[in-house]
């Protein structure tokens, strides 16, 4: 079970990555690593930088993709950016998202946590 979860997750990945770009957002990493833990995706439209969960499902038998996004999870989140850009000069505005996919739809939920 936990192969195929891993295979689902990865094409969802995928999926949104493809629907970011179609969106004109530029990919900035995916599967980003970090001591904090990973960022599925980082991705930049404008002078915006999001950091973006994805959660991919095809039962609502654990509720909605987004209710797996918990505080601690937000938390990696924000401490994650924190890291990606420490050290740098920056002038954009950071933005937390959630991208779910159910059942191959997308829904892409802008500014879910800060």
């Amino acid at each position: 079970m936990a192969v195929e979860n891993k295979k689902l997750g990865a094409q969802g990945e995928k999926q949104a990555c493809r629907y970011l770009e179609k969106s004109g957002y530029k990919i900035l990493e995916s599967n980003y690593k970090n001591p904090f833990g990973e960022v599925d995706i980082i991705a930049q439209k404008g002078d915006t930088v999001a950091f973006i969960e994805v959660k991919t499902r095809l039962s609502e038998n654990y509720g909605a993709p987004s209710e797996a996004v918990n505080r601690k999870r937000r938390n990696k989140y924000i401490q994650a950016a924190k890291y990606y850009f420490y050290g740098k000069e920056i002038d954009v505005t950071v933005r937390f998202d959630i991208i779910e996919i159910f059942r191959g739809e997308i829904n892409h939920i802008e500014n879910a946590f800060f």
